[in-house]
């Protein structure tokens, strides 16, 4: 079977790689030199505690067993099982955290409720103020910025894969086959478009009422910590924006302790991870109205670096990079992902929101099994 997938971002990689695993043979095509989008401006998180119950969580946990099986053969993605921390404050906070370690779930999740003294000795870095943190040792990361090319480098190995860069792709072709914007067909068994956050053009063509909405976020980047922050650390706001935290005690705290205000406004929560070169990525806010600014604003940096320095108990270093990215997600939350057939032969993967670093192996693999590859 020869396969094509469009999009060299997370979720088409991981499709590739799949249609590789199973003995077909490959063509990849990317409308940039390399992969410029939401699969690389973002924190290299493969998040499972906050997940809604059902396909999300089911997902997310298979996606991470995947992920430390292709670290085990591809090291560059710098896969670490690292886990997570999520650092409250207050007895509302604190409440939530409880109601999550109590889950049905929770052994699955790999949620515990820690004090901060528990959490310190996992994360010595962490010498700031909290009372307690959620611990969810199944949280994992993987660097974003170079995980495609480690996973393409690998693809490339197999003889069966042929990476087209600079190739936007224009139209459907009759069945199985598209044409790029310099004329060449190609044709294949199966076409798989994975095309992220860009959603004209040939995907508004072919499925004009897509349920999938556009979602900006800023984030930023420092200079080396100088020591090991050994865990992925999240606030108490992620609770707020992660579905698993559902129920009464979120609701006495969104009652109770509303956010501040620039969090808020930007609908923010801190999550900080830890790069190989030691840098912490910090981020992030969310943006859902169109047209999205082009701009960054200060005001949400200010905010995260407050945070930030208030759980490592000192300033932050040098902040190195800041962006904006985008990317696409699902209207419904109840799906992981937009899957449709578009035309005979012809498949549609997007809208994993802010999910897809997290799940696009699980992801890949399911569109592998639905098509049977």
């Amino acid at each position: 079977m020869r396969v094509i997938v469009v999009g060299a971002g997370v979720v088409g990689t991981m499709h590739a790689w799949h249609a590789l695993e199973r003995g077909h043979e490959v063509v990849h095509i990317e409308r940039e030199a390399e992969a410029r989008g939401a699969s690389l401006r973002n924190f290299g998180l493969i998040w499972v505690g906050g997940r809604a119950d059902g396909p999300e969580v089911e997902t997310a946990l298979r996606a991470r067993e995947l992920w430390e099986a292709i670290g085990a053969r591809v090291p560059e993605l710098g896969f670490r099982p690292s886990g997570s921390l999520t650092l409250v404050r207050t007895e509302r906070e604190r409440a939530v955290a409880e109601a999550a370690a109590a889950r049905p779930d929770a052994a699955a999740r790999g949620m515990k409720l820690l004090t901060a003294d528990e959490a310190r000795q996992l994360n010595p870095a962490l010498r700031g103020g909290f009372t307690a943190a959620l611990w969810c040792e199944r949280d994992a990361a993987v660097e974003p910025r170079t995980a495609q090319l480690a996973l393409r480098r690998a693809l490339l190995s197999s003889g069966r894969y042929t990476f087209l860069p600079d190739r936007e792709v224009r139209e459907v072709i009759g069945e199985n086959a598209v044409r790029d914007d310099r004329g060449e067909i190609h044709r294949g068994d199966a076409v798989v478009l994975c095309t992220g956050a860009w959603l004209g053009g040939l995907v508004r063509e072919l499925v004009p009422d897509l349920p999938v909405r556009r979602v900006r976020l800023q984030m930023m980047q420092t200079d080396p910590l100088g020591e090991p922050l050994t865990t992925s650390v999240a606030d108490a706001d992620s609770f707020r924006y992660y579905p698993a935290y559902a129920g009464e005690a979120l609701d006495a705290l969104n009652a109770g302790q509303p956010q501040p205000a620039t969090a808020a406004e930007h609908r923010m929560q801190l999550l900080m991870v830890q790069r190989r070169d030691g840098g912490l990525t910090i981020g992030d806010t969310h943006e859902y109205e169109h047209p999205f600014a082009f701009d960054v604003v200060e005001d949400p940096y200010d905010h995260l670096a407050a945070v930030a320095e208030g759980f490592l108990g000192r300033p932050l270093p040098r902040i190195r990079r800041r962006w904006a990215g985008v990317y696409a997600q699902c209207a419904d939350p109840r799906q992981v992902v937009h899957r449709q057939q578009v035309r005979e032969g012809v498949w549609l993967v997007t809208g994993p929101g802010g999910r897809g670093m997290t799940c696009s192996p699980a992801i890949g693999e399911t569109t592998a099994d639905t098509l049977g590859w």
